[in-house]
């Protein structure tokens, strides 16, 4: 009995561990970058993650790539003369103890010019590096999902 119970939790972490799937570099940590699955004529794709810095000094992300595509770009949705609208940033300040979300309506970074879209189906993950300007280079796995996570509203700051 007590193999069975064994064996049910090892099964039974391996698939949290696939499920949850996390990067660190230096203090930064990135959580559970995704993507949602588009129509196979969409022009572009959005990444999704959450950077959260558990040093003492402040860093920034700086660029993006990924090899599914032409040109990579940092955007953030921004309310302007009523409207939401969808803009370039040169880079995201993400500060010393804290958290900077990227998710739909928010920080996002969009893949421009697609040249692989056999990675953007459900279940499939692409490359993602992230350049920041003290931890480095951190390359990550995109997560493509059907639909997007509960959790992925971005926080309201008042």
């Amino acid at each position: 009995m007590l193999k069975k119970v064994l064996l049910l939790a090892a099964l039974l972490l391996s698939t949290c561990v696939v499920d949850a799937h996390e990067y660190e570099k230096g203090p930064l940590s990135i959580a559970h970058p995704w993507s949602m699955e588009l129509p196979p004529n969409s022009p572009t794709v959005a990444a999704y993650f959450v950077i959260k810095n558990g040093g003492s000094d402040a860093d920034r992300l700086v660029s993006v790539d990924s090899p599914i595509a032409g040109t990579a770009q940092l955007h953030q949705h921004v309310h302007q003369d009523g409207l939401m609208k969808m803009q370039q940033v040169e880079s995201v300040d993400i500060p010393a103890g804290g958290t900077v979300t990227f998710a739909p309506m928010a920080y996002h970074v969009m893949l421009l010019d697609l040249k692989d879209r056999s990675k953007l189906t459900s279940g499939q993950r692409f490359p993602l590096t992230l350049h920041f300007e003290k931890a480095g280079d951190l390359a990550v796995e995109v997560m493509v999902q059907k639909d997007a996570p509960d959790d992925s509203a971005p926080a309201h700051a008042h």
